[in-house]
C-alpha cells in the first residue's frame, strides 16, 4: 500500500516548507523508492495563473500545461519527478468541483458541508495522486501556517486521512521556526510548543518536528520540545539555515538522519542510500571560485520568487561552467537610453525574461539593443524573446513604431501579434498555450550547438506570437529563424546571425532545469558569459 506524509508549517510562513518536501523526497529517491510529490494551496483561487508575482511568486508550469505553485519546480528540481496538473491543489478546485457536484445533482438533495464533502474531495484527489503515480510514498505538502483559517479544512482531512488508511500508512512531519531573541541572542522553543498545540487541538499530533533554525539545537532544546509536544527527542531535527545553496539541505537532512527515522516510522526498509551524485554536486558548489556576472532585466526584480526558475537555473548553468552566478537585478523601468551603458557596463550576460503588460517593455527593448549592439551574451525567454523582435524591427529595419498588438493595437508593424486561437478568449485563466510543445531546431544555429538534437521539447505559457509576414524580411537582415513548430507556422526562436550568443525563445527552459542536469541553453548561455569576461580581462 502507498504510504503518505504530511507536511505543515508553524510560527510563520516562508519556513521552507517546500524545500524540506522536495529534500525528503530527493533522499527517499536515493534509497529506490518511487515517489511523488503535491502541493495544497488554501487560497481560493483555482491556480495561480492570473495572479501577480507580488502576490504569489513565478507561476511554474508543468509539461501537462498545469499553473502551478512555485513549490512544484523545487519538487521537479530535487527530484526525477515530472509532475502534473493533480499534483497541485487549490481551495478554489476544491469548492468548484464540489459546487459543480451539486449542481448536477450528485449529493441527491442533501446539504452539501465542509464536512464530509469538502475533505472527501480533499482525501480523494491525494488518493488520485497515488494512483496516477503508483508511488511507494506520496509526499504532501499543506500550504500555509497551523492557525490561518483558510487551512483548517486541510488539516482536518489529513487528520481523517489518518483513521482511513492507518497511522502505519502516514506520517506527519511539522516545521516551526526557533527564534533567536533578545541581545543574549537566546534561542526560543516557546512557539514551536504553541505551534504543535495548535496543531493537536486540529486533533493532528506530530511524529516528526523540523526547527528552522540559524543555530544547532541543543540536547536541552530538543529534550525540552520533545517533552512539551510529545515527540521523541531524536524525531526533533534541526533544519538549519544553509551557508551557500539550497542544494545543501538534503545533505543536511541525510546527516542528520532524517530518512532513516521516516522509513522507520513508516514500516518501511532502509534501502542502501545512493546519493554520491548530490554530495559531488555540494561539493562542487564550495569548490568553484570563477565568478560571472549575470543581469536579469526584468519587471518584478524587487521579489526574488517571481523569478525563481530563472535564477536557479542561471545557478544550474554556471555549476556546469565551474563558476558561481554574480547576480544582477535590473528592474527595467529605470532602463532608458541615457543610463543603459552605466547599468550594464560590468555585465558578462544579460537575461531578458517572461512577463505581461505593457509596463517596462520600452526598458526591455533599450536593454535589448544595447546588448546587441554591445554584442553582449543575451538571452530572452517569452516576452523577451518578443521584445527582441520589436527592437529588430524598430532598429534593424528601421519599422517605426513596430510593437507587438499586446501593448499597441493600432500599431503599424505588428511584428507580434495574439494567436490566431486567443481571438475571442475572454476568460484568462488556463486559457494561454500552456505546457510541453514540440519544435524542430534549424541546423547550422547556436541553439541546434546548444542542444545537439534536431527535435525538442519545451514548455509555453503566452499568448503572442511571432507574426509570420515578418519571417523573409527579418531573416533577409539578420534575425534567424532557428527554431520553429513542427508544421512551421510558430516561430519559437530567434537569433542574431553575426552576434557572439543573442537567441530569443518563446518557450520557458528554465521549467527543465535540473542541477544535476543543467538545461543546455542555460550552460551555453553562461559558457558564451564567461567567455566575453575574460576576454574583457
Amino acid at each position: 500500500m502507498t504510504k503518505f506524509i504530511f507536511f505543515t508549517g508553524g510560527v510563520c510562513s516562508s519556513l521552507g516548507k517546500g524545500i524540506a518536501a522536495s529534500s525528503l523526497g530527493c533522499l527517499l529517491e536515493s534509497r529506490d523508492y518511487e515517489i511523488s510529490i503535491m502541493k495544497i494551496d488554501p487560497y481560493i483561487n483555482v491556480d495561480p495563473g492570473t495572479m501577480s508575482p507580488y502576490q504569489h511568486g513565478e507561476v511554474y508550469v508543468t509539461d501537462d500545461g498545469a499553473e502551478t505553485d512555485l513549490d512544484l519546480g523545487n519538487y521537479e528540481r530535487f527530484t526525477s519527478q515530472k509532475l502534473k496538473r493533480i499534483n497541485s491543489v487549490t481551495t478554489g478546485q476544491i469548492y468548484k468541483t464540489v459546487i459543480e457536484k451539486e449542481r448536477r445533482g450528485d449529493f441527491l438533495g442533501r446539504t452539501v458541508q465542509v464536512i464530509p464533502h469538502i475533505t472527501n474531495e480533499i482525501k480523494r484527489r491525494i488518493h488520485l495522486v497515488a494512483e496516477d503515480s503508483k508511488a511507494d510514498i506520496v509526499i504532501t505538502e499543506i500550504g500555509g501556517t497551523v492557525g490561518d483559517i483558510e487551512g483548517i479544512p486541510f488539516l482536518e482531512a489529513i487528520r481523517q486521512f489518518r483513521i482511513d488508511v492507518g497511522a502505519e500508512n502516514t506520517l506527519f512531519i511539522h516545521l516551526t521556526l526557533i527564534p533567536i531573541v533578545g541581545v543574549a541572542k537566546e534561542p526560543k522553543t516557546k512557539p514551536t510548543q504553541h505551534s504543535v498545540s495548535k496543531l493537536r487541538e486540529i486533533g493532528i499530533i506530530p511524529d516528526i518536528i523540523l526547527c528552522r533554525s540559524s543555530v544547532d539545537l541543543t540536547d536541552e532544546m530538543r529534550q525540552k520540545i520533545s517533552l512539551f509536544c510529545n515527540v521523541e527527542e531524536r524525531a526533533v531535527i534541526t533544519a538549519k539555515d544553509i551557508k551557500k545553496s539550497i542544494y545543501e539541505v538534503p545533505l543536511n537532512f541525510k546527516n542528520s538522519g532524517f530518512d532513516e527515522i521516516v522509513l522507520e516510522k513508516l514500516n518501511l526498509p532502509e534501502r542502501e542510500s545512493s546519493f554520491k551524485p548530490w554530495e559531488d554536486l555540494v561539493k562542487k558548489v564550495y569548490a568553484i571560485k570563477e565568478k560571472v556576472k549575470i543581469a536579469v532585466a526584468g519587471k518584478y526584480t524587487e521579489l526574488h520568487d517571481a523569478y525563481k526558475s530563472i535564477y536557479e537555473a542561471l545557478n544550474h548553468g554556471g555549476l556546469a561552467n565551474n563558476a558561481s552566478i554574480d547576480l544582477k537585478k535590473v528592474k527595467v523601468e529605470d532602463v532608458n537610453d541615457d543610463n543603459v551603458a552605466e547599468i550594464f557596463q560590468d555585465a558578462d550576460g544579460i537575461l531578458v525574461p517572461g512577463g505581461f503588460g505593457e509596463r517596462g517593455i520600452e526598458g526591455k527593448i533599450t536593454t535589448i539593443k544595447y546588448a546587441r549592439e554591445n554584442r553582449i551574451p543575451l538571452f530572452g525567454i517569452c516576452l523577451g524573446m518578443q521584445c527582441m523582435v520589436i527592437e529588430f524591427a524598430r532598429n534593424v529595419l528601421k519599422y517605426r513604431g513596430a510593437n507587438s498588438t499586446e501593448f499597441d493595437p493600432e500599431t503599424p508593424y505588428p511584428v507580434i501579434s495574439l494567436m490566431e486561437e486567443q481571438n475571442g478568449i475572454k476568460n484568462l485563466g488556463g486559457t494561454m498555450r500552456l505546457g510541453a510543445q514540440p519544435a524542430i531546431l534549424k541546423k547550422g544555429t547556436k541553439i541546434y550547438d546548444a542542444y545537439n538534437v534536431s527535435e525538442i521539447n519545451e514548455r509555453h505559457r503566452h499568448r503572442y506570437e511571432f507574426t509570420n509576414k515578418y519571417r523573409d524580411v527579418m531573416e533577409q537582415n539578420g534575425l534567424v529563424l532557428s527554431a520553429l513548430s513542427p508544421d512551421n507556422n510558430l516561430v519559437e526562436a530567434v537569433e542574431y546571425r553575426d552576434h557572439p550568443w543573442g537567441i530569443g525563445v518563446q518557450f520557458h527552459p528554465e521549467f527543465k532545469s535540473k542541477p544535476i542536469n543543467p538545461h543546455p541553453l542555460f550552460v551555453a548561455f553562461i559558457k558564451e558569459s564567461l567567455n566575453k569576461r575574460k576576454k574583457s580581462n
